[in-house]
C-alpha cells in the first residue's frame, strides 16, 4: 500500500514539473511533438551541424520532434511556422524507430528495431550508398534500474549508432548521440575519441537538471585501423 502512494505521489510530482515545464510550453507554442526538439536545437546552434542541403539520419525518432526541428532546418525560409514546415524540401531525413511515428511531410520513416540485421539491411537500402552528412541518435533502451544491466544497454545501442556512422557518413560527418552520465559513461567518451577527430559532450539545458541524460558529439571520422 505504501509502494502505491509514493508511486502515486512521484507520478503527480512528474506530472506537475511536465505540465509546469517552460519547455514543454515552449514546445507546444512553436508546434514540436515533444521538448526534446530543444535539446537539438541547443547542439546545432552551438555547434552548427545543421545545413540545407544535407542527409541526416534519425535514430530513435519518435514520437519525431528531432525530425521536425530537421525539417524546419531544411524548409525554404518563406515556409509557414507551426507545426512540421511545409513546402520543398531542401534536404533529406531519415528517421527510424521500433514505435510507430506520425508521418511529418518529406521525412522518410522506417519502422523497426535498430539491433536487428534486417532492419539495418533496409535502412541501408533506403540510403542507396548515399554519403550521410549527420547521424542523430535520441535512442534509449528501456532502463530497469540495475545499474550494470542498463550501462550495458545504452553502450549497446551507442556502439551500434557508432558503427553505422562509420559505416555512411561523410569523412567530415558528425554523430550525435544520447548517453547516461554513471557506469561506463568513460567508456564511452573514450570509444568516441577513438573513432572522431572532436568530441564534445554537452548536456542541453532543455535537459532537466536531475537528468543524468547527455549528449556526445562526434564530429570528422578518424581512419580507424581494423575497426
Amino acid at each position: 500500500m505504501k509502494t502505491k502512494t509514493k508511486s502515486r505521489k512521484v507520478n503527480k510530482a512528474w506530472l506537475n514539473d511536465h505540465v509546469n515545464d517552460p519547455y514543454v510550453k515552449m514546445a507546444k507554442k512553436d508546434g514540436y511533438r515533444a521538448r526534446a526538439a530543444y535539446k537539438l536545437k541547443e547542439i546545432d546552434e552551438e555547434l552548427k551541424l545543421v545545413r540545407p542541403g544535407q542527409t541526416v539520419v534519425d535514430l530513435g525518432s519518435t514520437p519525431g520532434a528531432w525530425s521536425q526541428y530537421l525539417r524546419r532546418r531544411f524548409a525554404p525560409k518563406e515556409a509557414g511556422v507551426g507545426g512540421a514546415a511545409v513546402g520543398q524540401l531542401d534536404g533529406r531525413i531519415v528517421a527510424l524507430d521500433i514505435l510507430p511515428m506520425e508521418a511529418i511531410e518529406g521525412v522518410e520513416f522506417l519502422q523497426g528495431d535498430f539491433h536487428e540485421e534486417a532492419v539495418l539491411a533496409e535502412l541501408k537500402a533506403r540510403l542507396g550508398g548515399q554519403p550521410v552528412d549527420l547521424v542523430v541518435s535520441d535512442m534509449a533502451p528501456n532502463l530497469s534500474g540495475i545499474a550494470a544491466s542498463d550501462s550495458a544497454r545504452v553502450a549497446g545501442l551507442v556502439e551500434l549508432a557508432i558503427d553505422f556512422a562509420c559505416a555512411h557518413l561523410r569523412p567530415e560527418g558528425a554523430l550525435v548521440c544520447k548517453v547516461f552520465h554513471g557506469s561506463g559513461y568513460s567508456q564511452l567518451v573514450e570509444l568516441f575519441k577513438r573513432h572522431f577527430r572532436v568530441v564534445k559532450p554537452i548536456k542541453p539545458k532543455a535537459s532537466r537538471d536531475r537528468s543524468s541524460e547527455t549528449f556526445l558529439v562526434g564530429m570528422g571520422l578518424k581512419a580507424v585501423s581494423g575497426a
